[in-house]
């Protein structure tokens, strides 16, 4: 089974598990499509992560690019730019796949990149989510020359959208493997147009890291160590684990889950970056300490930084042998840095602007260093085996989307496709603190939140809320869900 946001990018998987791939051959079938179309959200100039299960062993791969050696925090002012040249840092998803191909796979690059590159080359039906997205944002690409002229005018709904120069690309890796990307024409024209050096380039790496693990609703929840935010969710989790969610009335769930990400985010933002996590981050005690600031009748206010905003895309990918592959890949913002290499159709990501410039702080901008990460990957083991993979996108939405996503499925008993069609809430934050932001399946208990002392925002927008994907194992077979708010579908066979 496979589970994305695009059903081509479904097919492509789909079509590598019937003939003989593994799971971790279809992921990156699935990756290298969603990077042709949907290319506001990822591509081959950004990162990516990955769970991976295999054998009762899950393993987890950070393929987060660096920034350049020449980077200097006292040289940027302020604040670092959200976009432009000096927001960018170097590409790290080529690397991972590889390294996820060499490790878990049996194909390689130029035959996991071939669906990717017909339909960069042919052209492919933009989907109405998808375009709806592309045309709202794409203003923003105006005032970039080589970004205006691959990316607009934005497609509509229907329209056939082809990406030559992506193509062109996309083969040279095939022909010459990372190498094609990292060295030679298209690494100059990527440092021609950024702050990055060929030699930034060439040193790209990805790393095999150990995932953290937390007991939640009878299951362990996986997810990766720092530079991601993924020990946010925990914690959220660890918090919230106590007040048995699922046996609650929205209101009561709503606010105690909000509450515990608020704490959550709160350390984030103070603590994760590239070094491991503050001893005790996760311990028994330390969440006890947390949960005890919780009221259950009143909105708190910790305080953590700004929260970023994102567009990432997520897949999952479970094989007949139970191989699984929980992977995550993104530009960041919408559109990234909004560089595009020239000729190269190569947009660049901008997580640059992750870095904190503030004196001190664990996250702030160095030479060769990972930037605070928004994207993580999920995978849930049941007594030491594979439950399954699960993920959710959507900038500071993930970890959000992850406690809900979760409650969901372990404490409120429900299937994967229902546990995505439950309406969400979020944690946004603005100049006047914390707003609690709802869909339209919420708003009946608005009034009883905004009681409670929360700044609520009945807001419709369902892009607004991340999009998720889930396959779980149900005996001998597979249940899969995918994002009712995107254009994806969850499909095996």
């Amino acid at each position: 089974m496979a589970a994305t946001s695009h059903p081509l990018a479904v097919a492509s998987a789909l079509d590598c598990l019937r003939a003989g791939g593994n799971a971790a051959d279809a992921a990156i079938c699935a990756a290298a499509v969603l990077c042709v179309v949907e290319p506001m959200s990822t591509g081959i100039g950004g990162d990516a992560f990955a769970v991976v299960h295999r054998d009762g062993e899950v393993t987890g791969l950070n393929a987060s690019g660096r920034a350049p050696l020449s980077a200097d925090p006292e040289a940027l002012g302020d604040a670092m730019p959200l976009t432009g040249p000096r927001s960018v840092t170097v590409p790290g998803a080529v690397a991972g796949w590889q390294a996820l191909l060499k490790r878990h796979g049996t194909w390689g690059l130029d035959r996991c990149l071939r669906d990717a590159i017909d339909l960069a080359d042919g052209g492919f039906e933009v989907a109405p989510v998808i375009a709806e997205i592309w045309g709202r944002v794409a203003g923003d690409l105006v005032s970039e020359a080589e970004a205006s002229r691959v990316l607009l005018p934005a497609p509509v709904a229907g329209d056939t959208w082809r990406s030559p120069d992506l193509a062109g690309t996309l083969r040279r890796i095939a022909a010459e493997g990372p190498n094609g990307l990292y060295r030679g024409p298209v690494a100059r024209a990527i440092a021609a147009a950024t702050w990055l050096t060929e030699s930034d380039l060439a040193a790209v790496g990805a790393d095999w890291v150990e995932p953290l693990r937390q007991e939640f609703g009878g299951a362990t929840v996986c997810e990766l160590p720092p530079n991601g935010q993924g020990a946010a969710a925990l914690q959220a989790m660890a918090i919230a684990d106590a007040f048995d969610l699922g046996a609650l009335a929205d209101a009561d769930r709503v606010h105690l889950q909000a509450e515990a990400m608020k704490l959550a985010f709160a350390d984030a933002y103070r603590y994760i970056a590239e070094e491991p996590l503050p001893a005790g981050y996760l311990d028994a005690a330390y969440v006890a300490e947390r949960r005890a600031l919780i009221d259950p009748a009143r909105a708190g206010t910790p305080q953590p930084g700004a929260l970023p905003r994102g567009g990432t895309v997520y897949l999952c990918v479970v094989d007949g042998d139970g191989l699984a592959c929980s992977l995550i890949q993104s530009l960041y913002i919408r559109f990234g840095s909004r560089i595009v290499a020239p000729g190269t159709g190569v947009l660049l990501q901008n997580r640059a602007a992750c870095f904190t410039l503030e004196p001190g702080h664990p996250n702030r901008l160095a030479p060769g260093r990972r930037p605070f990460h928004t994207i993580i990957p999920g995978l849930l083991l049941r007594g030491g085996n594979l439950l399954g993979p699960f993920g959710l996108m959507g900038g500071h939405v993930q970890p959000q989307g992850h406690l809900q996503l979760v409650t969901n499925l372990l404490q409120r008993g429900l299937s994967p496709q229902a546990a995505l069609d439950e309406p969400r809430w979020r944690l946004d934050r603005d100049s006047d603190g914390w707003l609690l932001c709802l869909e339209p399946g919420l708003w009946s208990v608005a009034d009883e939140l905004e009681r409670r002392g929360h700044r609520v925002w009945r807001d419709p927008d369902p892009t607004s809320y991340g999009g998720g994907q889930v396959i779980l194992r149900r005996g001998d077979g597979l249940a899969g869900g995918s994002e009712p708010r995107k254009d994806g579908v969850a499909a095996g066979f």
